[in-house]
């Protein structure tokens, strides 16, 4: 199958699985082509059957901002074009999904008739989305796709109730490569970080409000009061600012490293003892399933998907949004007892083994292929007919 991938090439989520599974659909035989305006961050070995197509726009003085969606679906009328595709899936549906209606308005002219399966992560629908500026564009997205795709059922449900939509929408979770994320023997770069043997606390994000990073230093201050600790903090973003400020109000800066944005993340996943994550909305929480593959209890808030992964009392704990008292006092229970972080250790590594590449990678592979096909018949799945 010759497929076309739609993504923002960044750090974030959304590029994140896009990319990964793009290769891993070329690591089983299928053409995949990439399109998006930079080469993606996880885009960084050659594969013999992945390609890469920039988006270029022109910087006419007429235009304040260049016109990247216009841009986007004359570059994917070329590429579904010269290099015959079967299909188009696009991830994050700003701006994405409504380039391939056009795209796919243009190549109709021609008598190409191309799917488009779409992909909702999260902000696309319950920040962004949301915006009155955007709402009727993404409703419309949505609803001429022709396959639709959630990566959990919290944000399948909040696309039915925020958006006036009749499509099937089928959850296909995010994944995990567990030869990339796994609790090799790191000990050497423990005893760097740890020397005195302190727990090692760790966070993982794009420091956005959304992601409440001052809730992660107050757990972590508490957690410091009971127990040598430590706070890895990997990821940037405008609240970092903030959170140095804490810390040296705090007096725990010290023990707090602010490591900026890193692309070996499974090896300091690899040493670390808890993970936190206290989000106010999660559509999915891949970062808590990378650090679950590496055998790391999760510490989270009860949003959005979280709890579809991190079972309470088993792989972790689940407290209310901004209730730092009660995620303080479950992460130095677990960090406490060394027999209950070790059970927490082996069920995290159970729990993410459900999320395995391998058992999600056939879940698109059937979307794809039910998807032409119905575009080949000329039917669609309705929310009825896949409820």
């Amino acid at each position: 199958m010759k497929i076309g991938i739609v993504c923002y090439p960044t750090y974030g989520g959304s590029g994140v699985v896009a990319t990964e599974l793009g290769k891993a659909l070329a690591m089983k035989g299928h053409h995949v082509h990439f399109i998006a305006y930079k080469q993606p961050a996880r885009l960084n070995q050659f594969m013999s059957n992945v390609y890469f197509h920039e988006v270029s726009f022109s910087n006419y003085p007429l235009f304040q901002f260049p016109p990247y969606e216009t841009a986007l679906a004359s570059k994917l009328v070329d590429v579904v074009k010269f290099q015959k595709l079967d299909l188009l899936h696009v991830h994050y549906a700003i701006p994405h999904a409504s380039a391939a209606f056009l795209a796919k308005q243009i190549l109709r002219e021609d008598g190409i008739e191309i799917p488009v399966v779409t992909t909702l992560h999260g902000t696309d629908i319950t920040l962004v989305g949301k915006d009155v500026t955007f709402k009727p564009v993404v409703t419309f997205s949505i609803t001429n796709s022709d396959g639709v795709t959630a990566v959990s059922d919290s944000l399948k449900k909040d696309t039915y109730q925020q958006f006036g939509i009749d499509n099937c929408i089928t959850v296909i979770p995010n994944f995990i490569d567990l030869n990339i994320f796994q609790r090799d023997n790191k000990d050497h770069f423990k005893q760097a970080i740890a020397p005195e043997g302190e727990k090692i606390i760790m966070h993982i994000s794009n420091f956005r409000k959304v992601k409440r990073i001052d809730d992660v230093v107050e757990v972590f201050h508490k957690i410091h009061q009971s127990m040598p600790a430590k706070l890895l903090l990997v990821g940037d973003g405008p609240e970092r600012k903030k959170a140095e400020q804490m810390c040296r109000e705090l007096e725990i800066y010290q023990d707090v490293r602010f490591l900026g944005k890193q692309d070996a993340v499974g090896e300091l996943l690899a040493v670390a003892d808890l993970f936190l994550m206290p989000s106010e909305s999660e559509s999915f929480g891949l970062a808590a399933l990378e650090a679950m593959a590496c055998e790391v209890p999760v510490i989270s808030s009860n949003a959005g998907g979280l709890p579809e992964i991190n079972i309470n009392g088993e792989t972790g704990y689940l407290s209310e949004v901004g209730d730092v008292e009660d995620m303080a006092k479950n992460a130095i229970n677990i960090l406490q007892n060394e027999d209950l972080l070790s059970s927490f250790r082996e069920n995290a590594l159970a729990q993410a083994n459900r999320f395995r590449i391998e058992e999600i990678l056939p879940q698109y592979e059937e979307m794809y292929q039910r998807t032409i096909d119905q575009v080949h018949s000329n039917t669609k799945m309705t929310r009825a007919d896949c409820e």
